[in-house]
């Protein structure tokens, strides 16, 4: 049996860096009345379930008196060991090692310290603290069970901490400690984090309490722990990172390409440069390519710290252990289905309905790995695995399968769908580029005032729409222009620059005008730009049906590059590293935003990995190709400002919302039936009273958020070194008050949290069937340069060779299926109380008053869908919009909102 317990505790250990340790009390004290809980940094595994610790307080008997001597108290330790349930984390887990074994028999692998949170009132110093090894006693259950003994001095003081030092040679899963013998019960510690061997790495890890500290209020006995703990996570910026490090410093994002494995697939440098500025990621220290100095190697999981990682339960969630094992195994077979030929497109649109109703066939490939299991994962509907691939129906498909060839659609999306960033107001006339005329050839828009006044006529003059702001536009004309010529020289795709114009019509639905289409001048031809508008004649309809399918391409990669990567996951890890770096667990304001942290860092580097990287999916797949991310370095040069992130600033930007005081939220969208802006604001309110009754109790004045050195810290460093290629622009906020706090947070938290679903978790539902929203346009419009008419006897068939091609359609549905897609472990807000917050009453109660407005916002999304007047939210065969309802599981395209951005 004995030997029997030995082999199953193996499976949990792995090599980690850290030796010790610390679990610290809640107000550390001993003694109390009462119970109570703390909490630490969460390892990587089990991060929703097991991340907390609670810790009872001992009591004042402890502390008895006799003859005028404290009397000691006698305590007995219970540690618990978990084994995992996967067996392995990073397949590092399960090695065995025959000296933790005997170290086990010996009753020496374990040592325990209890450390008390006072100074030594005679010598200033700490106390030496009271240890023992605690004893390997039995298993049950798959968790293993040490015990030791303790006595506590009298005159020991409050208990400050519990330090834990690993002896054998791998990392063990250390679930709870439990201090029992105290004469009003036990103190029980839920650790649920990894305990490393002190053979790897001296340095302590101290694990704060759940009472949050300002640092002027900090007891004394942890002012030191304090800093250590912070510097430890800085480290030096030197040296290539472990898996099992802690340590969070920035770095450019110079890991993009692959030099060193095709000069082809070389990559800039985004960041740190002004011609590509961008924020800053996690450092990981790889070696640099030989090619490329200034670019890093590509080689293995790309590191984030260790407290980043998932969770085993979303790590057994997510469709398969990366990203890029799904990508390696599933598409040599889905090539092989296509005869080898990425280019090969779909023949009819019936082959396109048979992705759900019928499958695609996945022929046996030899050495391909396990293609089964992965594609039985990959997909949610799978009919006879061996055989065949089955999407599940897109809900709009479902729901109307001929949908998206509506125009009243393709304009009801730029409002409901999943790009709603991207509309505003048109607010000069003529439409006119800003772009040099020499290179790009003549600025003016070839949308004239008189054809928009014929597709207006019916309504209004375009002088009076002009003045009661009817006219919107969605833009893309001088971010993408830049692009063209060169995106025009790789095989299978091409590029415009372009532009869509609408109306809002009285019934409050955006009527399409028209979409211009530019191509500048190029290999000695002058420039092209055409517009096209809603046509019955028959050509003119097939043009324009062209017409939007680039259009919306770009409207694809915009979404998928600005909106969703650039907006939402890559501004985000700097709040994220200097949240870690610069704001000790015990702060209030790192309570606050660590649910808003939660598995972005680790998702960043599986985009890194393969999504975002050369020849990655975004390249192969959309229409800019390998200047993708080129593309969003522009897009973060000319449009990304932090103080306009906020939903108001926002909506206010865009020249959808005016300020009314007299208003709902304080703005009156010019967009009345505006089903993202409607149910966002909503919300953005809930939490800006969250946020707001959360920092005043913490701050009670401006000297107190002025004086507070690692809340500065903090924002100069989000300023100058997460987003350092801007940090000298004039429209950063200042941080001086408690409502600039509340705002600064109340932006971040909005960004991680409500527009990350609103451009995430639609996804599938939209664009799962791609002729509604194609990622890619790959042949040029027909009546450029024509030099055929044989397109305009099968215009379906040349509509089909525009579309992605097989392998790039099959290939975005399952990415798409997987990102639109909840973790079982999911922290919804308003759902989930970070356990910090649940130990003040006054946190506990504001947080229930935000989790009440959440449940009225649930209400009103579900009366607004059922409110036939909304044109934009509802109707026969129209997706409802929900996904920024907060807790419903039954939505169509969400299951609540998120704290992070989690996928």
């Amino acid at each position: 049996m004995a030997t029997q317990n030995l082999d199953m505790l193996k499976t949990q250990i792995h090599r980690p860096d850290n030796a010790r340790t610390f679990f610290l009390l809640n107000k550390p004290c001993f003694p109390s009345h009462s119970f109570d809980s703390f909490s630490f940094r969460p390892g990587p595994q089990l991060q929703k379930k097991y991340r907390n610790i609670r810790a009872g307080y001992v009591l004042n008997n402890a502390k008895a008196v006799a003859g005028g001597t404290r009397m000691s108290t006698s305590v007995k330790a219970t540690v618990t060991v978990k084994l995992s349930d996967g067996g392995c984390f990073f397949n590092l887990v399960g090695l065995s090692h025959g000296s933790d074994d005997i170290l086990d028999l010996l009753g020496k692998s374990l040592l325990l310290e209890i450390v008390s949170a006072e100074l030594d009132p005679k010598t200033g110093l700490e106390k030496k603290p009271i240890s023992g090894y605690a004893r390997r006693t039995g298993q049950k259950d798959g968790e293993v069970i040490y015990e030791s003994e303790f006595v506590i001095p009298g005159d020991f003081g409050e208990i400050g901490a519990v330090l834990v030092e690993n002896e054998h040679k791998n990392e063990m899963y250390l679930k709870h400690i439990v201090l029992n013998g105290l004469p009003n019960g036990p103190i029980e510690f839920n650790c649920d984090s990894w305990v490393e061997p002190k053979f790897d790495k001296p340095e302590k890890r101290v694990f704060f309490t759940f009472k949050s500290y300002l640092p002027s209020q900090t007891p004394r006995g942890l002012n030191s722990l304090r800093e250590k703990d912070l510097v430890s996570l800085r480290g030096n910026g030197k040296g290539e990172r472990k898996t099992s490090d802690r340590i969070y410093d920035y770095d450019v994002y110079n890991d993009l390409g692959d030099p060193d494995s095709k000069s082809e697939l070389a990559r800039p440098v985004l960041g740190g440069s002004k011609k590509y500025p961008y924020p800053r990621r996690c450092r990981t220290g790889c070696p640099r390519s030989k090619i490329d100095p200034l670019s890093e190697t590509r080689t293995g999981t790309f590191y984030v710290p260790r407290d980043e990682e998932f969770s085993e339960v979303k790590q057994n969630s997510f469709i398969t252990k990366t990203a890029e094992s799904v990508l390696d195994a599933l598409l040599p077979s889905l090539k092989a289905v296509l005869l080898d030929d990425p280019g090969l497109g779909f023949q009819h649109f019936s082959d396109i309905d048979q992705l759900y109703n019928q499958g695609m066939p996945i022929p046996k490939v030899k050495n391909q790995g396990p293609l089964q299991s992965i594609v039985l994962r990959l997909v949610k509907a799978i009919e006879d695995a061996d055989d065949v691939v089955k999407f599940e129906t897109p809900a709009m498909f479902h729901k109307d399968k001929f949908s998206w060839l509506r125009d009243e659609e393709f304009s009801r999306q730029t409002l409901a769908g999943v790009n709603p960033y991207s509309i505003k107001l048109v607010t000069e006339w003529p439409l006119k580029s800003t772009l040099d005329p020499d290179v790009y050839g003549p600025p003016e828009s070839a949308i004239t005032t008189e054809l928009v006044g014929r597709e207006i006529k019916d309504f209004m003059t375009v002088d009076k729409a002009l003045e009661q702001k009817k006219l919107f536009i969605i833009d893309y004309h001088d971010l993408l222009l830049p692009f063209v010529s060169k995106v025009r020289r790789i095989k299978g795709t091409t590029l415009y620059g372009s532009r869509a114009l609408f109306f809002l019509t009285p019934d409050g639905t955006l009527k399409p005008l028209a979409i211009e289409l530019t191509r500048p001048p190029m290999d000695g031809k002058p420039q092209w730009n055409k517009v096209f508008t809603p046509s019955s004649e028959a050509t003119g309809l097939w043009l324009w049906r062209f017409a939007k399918a680039h259009f919306l391409a770009h409207d694809s990669g915009y979404h998928e590059l600005v909106s969703h990567w650039l907006r939402t996951h890559c501004a985000t890890e700097p709040y994220i590293i200097a949240t870690n770096r610069q704001l000790s667990v015990m702060h209030p304001i790192y309570r606050l935003l660590y649910p808003h942290c939660r598995y972005t860092m680790k998702i960043n580097a599986l985009a890194r990995q393969v999504l975002i990287s050369a020849d990655g999916v975004i390249e192969s797949s959309f229409s800019p190709s390998k200047y993708s991310m080129e593309l969003s370095s522009v897009a973060y040069d000319q449009q990304w400002r932090f103080d306009r992130e906020a939903l108001p600033a926002d909506l206010i930007n865009r020249g959808i919302a005016i300020e009314d005081p007299t208003a709902p939220h304080g703005l009156k969208l010019l967009i009345a039936d505006y089903p993202f802006a409607n149910d966002g604001l909503v919300l953005w309110d809930a939490l800006k009273q969250w946020v707001a009754d959360y920092v005043n109790y913490y701050y009670k004045n401006a000297s107190m958020v002025q004086s507070d050195p690692e809340l500065q810290a903090w924002w100069t460093e989000i300023r100058t070194k997460g987003h350092e290629d801007k940090k000298d622009e004039p429209w950063w906020p200042v941080l001086k008050t408690p409502e600039d706090l509340i705002g600064i947070i109340t932006t971040i938290v909005w960004v991680a949290s409500a527009h990350h679903s609103a451009v995430n978790f639609g996804q599938y539902a939209f664009a799962g069937y791609f002729p509604n929203r194609p990622t890619i346009a790959r042949i040029n419009m027909p009546c450029e340069d024509p030099t055929k008419e044989e397109w305009k006897q099968y215009p379906d068939s040349e509509l089909l060779v525009c579309f992605p091609s097989q392998i790039q359609a099959t290939k975005v549905m399952a990415i798409l299926d997987v990102l639109s897609n909840h973790s079982p472990d999911e922290e919804y807000l308003g759902k989930h109380m970070e356990p910090t917050w649940g130990k003040e009453p006054a946190i506990k109660k504001a947080f229930e008053r935000f989790a009440e407005r959440l449940k009225e916002l649930e209400k009103i999304i579900n009366a607004r869908n059922k409110d036939n007047s909304l044109k934009n939210r509802g109707g026969a065969g129209v997706v409802p919009y929900d996904v920024l309802k907060p807790f419903s599981k039954q939505g169509v395209t969400g299951e609540g909102v998120p704290y992070s951005i989690s996928i």
